[in-house]
């Protein structure tokens, strides 16, 4: 079962790398149509320049695009940084002049362009990209050619494809003969909670090989996460931050990361040897040589969060992220963000040119008749109805500080809505929770279950007449269907299943189930528990499945092309890595529908009803 569960994953992931951003079989005629989403990421994102004692600060660019991931070239005379200024979640490479001057573009790739480095001489840029591959890898552009060449897409440095297998972080040693970076390639799918969880910790190494590709070479230990690496300004070391693979989790969680202890290492490159320049508490990430003796960095989280050095001297405190400083030491450019919520509708960027993408809050389902209901999780995770441009909206139901309204879902007929109201996440392991239905203007609320086992996430058969939901206990797991005319509950699955979505025709129910050491994948089965059916082969987690409205295709996020970036980078984010995906309603041709660098979900297309 292994041999064949590894052989179906590594055939799925050669079958998606080889597709490309998904293109409907029949484009649509007129106006376009909307897909809405969720994405988990900042809001807004601006470069600031500082003296490196936080003096004089000001902003870098005149105008912002979403700016984040800045560094110095080697003579002081260009920032390269990344940008999503041509649309909120595409990203490409940008350089400017510290006085923000003569910006310029040098990507222009619907993938995901980030991280970007320029050569000790400037001709060069190595950046971290998902094209053609569709996992993180660094390239290689030469800026007056414009051409780009892989790097660690080569088949000698490539893992195991069926294992995470991302490149991070490209940093150029100061002769131009090596390129460190971090990876966490031939690692293990592990989830956070020791194994347990379902977002996945990273276990990262650092690396370094010449430009064409030739010396890979792993400098760190194994069994940790090592990440950011830069050089020292003679060459011959290389310094980076090492965090335990758990705290991974921790690190990007905001009430979580002032618990983790990271600290900063570096390592020699002729010798090997190995030199702590930390020790104690707090997250301590993203290093650099400030001068040959000062190493400067972010401190993450808790009291003392902002820019530190270790000779204890400066400090910047804040929350400003990935600092960089420049070539002599005497600036340093970072990134404030920004989480407030998002509109509803916002425009996002679209990767299939027939289809209009745009944001909404968690669990968006529409009735017939085009009105939108969604978990208000932005605000307070109360029920909300609205026209499908997010207009006219009312709350329905409200959420309490103890208890959350989450998952709702229309009746056929658009007059009630159903919806889980309780403790979910990481509260239902204390909290109980139950299904609810209300009327349409909020009248006439009822409990539809008890509260025990913990139950939630329901969904409408066509006729009107039952309810799939699931619940979750100690003794009690899996999904339960509901007879609204005689109460009676059908015992449907006992495993580790959440999410239920009846197919708009009635004849299956997806949902994702937790299986096989820790892996989650979208299955099908019809109502009467028979046709038991696995979709999804990946080991890594797939989830959040919606049928389309004709019942022949399934969108779902699946992290299967693994991190973007270091995970213990990112901020107010569960896993920082899920990409949208359709298939067939048998699991055939699946297709990528978004690519960015963040946690991309819970998508659904407007019906013709809601549309202008």
């Amino acid at each position: 079962m292994t041999i064949l569960k590894n052989t179906c994953a590594l055939l799925i992931g050669l079958l998606l790398r080889a597709a490309a951003i998904a293109q409907p079989t029949t484009p649509p005629v007129g106006e376009k149509p909307v897909l809405l989403m969720n994405r988990i990421g900042p809001s807004a994102s601006e470069l600031y320049m500082a003296n490196a004692d936080g003096s004089n600060e000001r902003k870098l660019l005149a105008t912002s695009g979403l700016d984040y991931h800045a560094s110095y070239s080697g003579n002081g005379q260009w920032i390269v940084f990344t940008s999503e200024r041509n649309g909120l979640g595409q990203a490409d490479i940008y350089r400017v002049h510290p006085d923000g001057t003569a910006l310029e573009r040098l990507t222009d790739s619907p993938a995901l362009d980030d991280q970007a480095a320029l050569s000790p001489d400037g001709s060069k840029v190595t950046f971290v990209s998902t094209r053609e591959m569709h996992t993180a890898n660094i390239w290689l552009l030469d800026i007056k050619s414009k051409k780009v060449t892989k790097l660690t897409a080569l088949p000698a440095i490539q893992g195991d494809s069926t294992k995470p297998n991302g490149f991070f972080r490209p940093s150029w040693s100061p002769d131009g003969k090596w390129i460190a970076f971090a990876s966490d390639r031939n690692t293990q799918w592990l989830g956070h909670g020791n194994g347990a969880g379902w977002e996945h910790v990273q276990e990262l190494g650092i690396y370094v090989v010449h430009p064409d590709g030739t010396g890979l070479r792993k400098l760190s230990q194994a069994g940790i996460c090592s990440g950011s690496p830069k050089w020292s300004p003679d060459g011959k070391r290389v310094v980076f931050y090492e965090l335990p693979v758990e705290d991974t989790w921790a690190a990007r969680r905001p009430n979580l990361a002032p618990k983790a202890t990271s600290q900063i290492v570096s390592v020699d490159l002729a010798t090997g040897q190995r030199t702590e320049h930390t020790a104690g508490p707090g997250l301590k990430l993203m290093p650099q040589f400030v001068t040959a003796e000062t190493i400067g960095y972010l401190a993450k989280g808790g009291p003392n969060a902002g820019i530190a050095y270790t000779n204890g001297k400066a400090t910047l405190p804040g929350a400003m992220r990935s600092p960089a400083w420049s070539p002599d030491g005497s600036h340093v450019v970072y990134e404030k963000v920004d989480f407030t919520h998002r509109q509803q509708n916002q425009p996002l960027y679209s990767w299939d040119t027939h289809y209009d993408y745009r944001y909404t809050d968690v669990f968006p389902n529409f009735a017939k008749d085009g009105k939108l209901v969604v978990t208000d999780k932005d605000f307070d995770s109360s029920i909300s109805i609205m026209d499908a441009d997010g207009s006219n909206k009312q709350k329905v139901y409200t959420a309490t500080r103890s208890s959350v309204a989450f998952a709702p879902a229309w009746s056929p007929d658009g007059q009630r809505i159903a919806f889980g109201f309780g403790g979910y996440l990481q509260s239902r392991k204390t909290n109980g929770a139950k299904v609810m239905m209300v009327n349409r203007d909020g009248s006439n609320p009822q409990d539809l279950t008890d509260g025990l086992p913990n139950s939630g996430f329901p969904s409408w058969s066509p006729d009107g007449q039952r309810i799939v939901y699931r619940v979750w206990g100690e003794k009690d797991s899996g999904l339960r269907i509901l007879n609204l005319n005689d109460k009676l509950v059908q015992v449907l699955t006992t495993e580790y299943d959440n999410l239920p979505f009846w197919s708009p025709d009635g004849s299956l129910i997806s949902f994702t189930r937790k299986h096989d050491d820790n892996n989650f994948d979208i299955f099908t089965i019809r109502p009467d528990g028979t046709n038991l059916r696995q979709l999804t082969t990946t080991p890594a987690n797939d989830a959040h499945a919606y049928w389309t409205a004709d019942s022949k295709h399934l969108m779902w996020s699946s992290g299967i092309y693994g991190f973007k970036d270091e995970a213990a980078l990112y901020d107010n984010t569960f896993q920082p890595y899920g990409a949208i995906f359709s298939m067939n309603a048998d699991g055939s041709d699946k297709r990528q529908l978004t690519d960015s660098a963040w946690e991309d979900s819970m998508p659904v297309v407007v019906p013709k009803a809601g549309q202008p």
